[in-house]
């Protein structure tokens, strides 16, 4: 977008931009999200950032009446492949908090300072104003939604000391935090011990994620129905147990996040990866816009607005779950996965019917393997993944992009380009991935418009003719709405939802 399209979109208020820039006003030192309700200031006056961090480095504060810092993340990190985005997604996880700007730059192939610099001009501020400004974020958030003791926010919002939690939160909001809890009244009560807090998204949202989660969820480990879902989670500290319920009924339609266990140091991170699994940093209107201009999904568009991508909690996990749930029915998959899981150790923090931890690549090279029935070549496939990522000779996640996902997983033995579209779906969040050599994908398209499918090619991309290219760069969201399609015939038969070969079966050998 250039200036004049900010600017009108300032002008109209439009909340579709909010958090994917910010607007600052040199008469006021003040930077607002593009809806906020005052007074639209002069041209003249007005300098666009493509983050907050950047308009905090400027010499900005946030606005106290649109508070910029409480609106989804921008779509741009997953649209953006390149080494800002791989970037943002890795802070937003936490590797800042975690293991420094050093530790950012050799997951990402680059030394500090040149990180420094390709982040400082590309999005206006370096990693440290970019993870100071999520830190920001989170604290807010919690000041304004729970009870929690000050200190208690400043560590879990990755801080390293009071005083610099006190610090920043007067510089960014012109607010101390006490002040900034005195003027939002927390609904948690004092003796909770859960943390509770609402999700911000970008409307419309498509509540059918949770039944694309629900129909795969393992026993002890997960639970989910058409309007929640929970399960326990390894973070870099420990294990974590969370549960996200949606009121279709209540004002605003929340997304109520519930945290009932997690260590403080890994509150970051588990925000971030609930984000990713919902989606909810995603542009729909932009999104379904594209997808209805398409006559075989506009009905499907217009009957599901706002469709979600799920994301993934655990990439090593989601790998795993990939290989096993290959050429299979998701009630297939399901089932061997329930068999596997009986590795995992017991969950550190159980509660709410979840005891259990998916296991590690450890446990599955040692013993899980063995549970698993089927073709002995899939079985050895597994093992030999999860023996390398055990061993770090296999290390993917999200700062890949889709050329270094591919180097790195193409050579296993059982991963092909299905299995590498399908990860970047989940896990890189790649808006643009067309799996035309999936089974249901197939399906879909004949459910919606009987069009045949075409061959695909190395990158799992049908023929222009049935590629769905018209729609990119959101050919994802496009499968998401062919695996749906796909679905409802067996639902219409057995009175169930979503237990078709939808997100699993597929044409594709499995070994290479």
């Amino acid at each position: 977008m250039d200036f004049w399209q900010r600017y009108r979109a300032i002008d109209a208020r439009d909340t579709r931009f909010d958090g994917q820039f910010y607007t600052a006003v040199r008469t006021t030192g003040i930077y607002c999200r593009p809806s906020c309700p005052a007074r639209t200031p002069k041209p003249a006056n007005v300098t666009f950032y493509e983050t907050s961090a950047a308009a905090h480095d400027a010499g900005y504060r946030a606005c106290k009446r649109c508070l910029p810092e409480a609106v989804p993340g921008t779509p741009a990190w997953n649209v953006r492949q390149d080494v800002a985005g791989r970037a943002m997604r890795l802070i937003n996880d936490g590797v800042i908090n975690r293991d420094g700007v050093e530790g950012l730059a050799a997951r990402l192939g680059y030394s500090s300072r040149q990180l420094n610099r390709i982040l400082s001009q590309e999005l206006g501020a370096g990693p440290l104003s970019l993870a100071r400004a999520g830190r920001a974020q989170t604290a807010r958030t919690l000041l304004v939604s729970t009870s929690m003791k000050l200190a208690d926010i400043a560590f879990a919002a990755g801080f390293s000391s009071v005083r610099q939690f006190n610090d920043t939160m007067l510089e960014v909001f012109d607010m101390t935090p006490t002040a900034l809890r005195a003027a939002r009244h927390p609904k948690a009560p004092a003796d909770s011990t859960a943390i509770t807090l609402r999700l911000p998204y970008r409307e419309p949202f498509d509540p059918g994620i949770f039944t694309f989660l629900a129909v795969r969820a393992l026993p002890g480990i997960e639970t989910g129905t058409a309007a929640s879902y929970a399960r326990t989670l390894r973070l870099p500290h420990g294990d974590a147990r969370f549960r996200v319920d949606y009121d279709d009924g209540a004002p605003g339609r929340p997304l109520t996040l519930t945290i009932g266990a997690v260590d403080l140091r890994d509150l970051p991170a588990l925000l971030s990866r609930v984000r990713r699994l919902f989606d909810l940093d995603a542009d729909p209107v932009a999104i379904d816009s594209a997808l209805a201009g398409d006559g075989r999904l506009a009905a499907a568009v217009a009957g599901a607005p706002g469709i979600r991508m799920p994301g993934a909690m655990d990439p090593a996990e989601m790998l795993v779950r990939a290989m096993i749930g290959q050429q299979v029915t998701v009630a297939a998959a399901r089932t061997a996965l329930t068999q596997l899981a009986a590795v995992g150790r017991p969950s550190q923090s159980p509660g709410d019917g979840l005891d259990r931890m998916f296991p590690t690549a450890a446990e599955i090279a040692a013993d899980g393997h063995a549970l698993l029935r089927g073709p002995r070549k899939r079985t050895e496939a597994l093992r030999a993944a999860a023996s390398a990522l055990a061993e770090g000779r296999l290390d993917f996640g999200y700062g890949d992009d889709l050329a270094s996902l591919g180097a790195k997983l193409l050579p296993l033995a059982g991963v092909g380009p299905w299995t590498v579209g399908y990860l970047a779906m989940r896990v890189l969040g790649a808006p643009d991935i067309f799996l035309a050599n999936d089974a249901a994908v197939r399906n879909g398209i004949k459910a919606l418009s009987g069009v045949a499918d075409a061959e695909p090619d190395f990158h799992g991309a049908a023929a222009p003719s049935a590629g769905f290219h018209d729609v990119s760069p959101w050919r994802s969201y496009a499968t998401m709405h062919l695996w749906r399609a796909a679905a409802r015939p067996a639902a219409a038969g057995t009175g169930t939802t979503g237990t078709s070969t939808t997100g699993t079966g597929t044409t594709e050998k499995a070994n290479r």
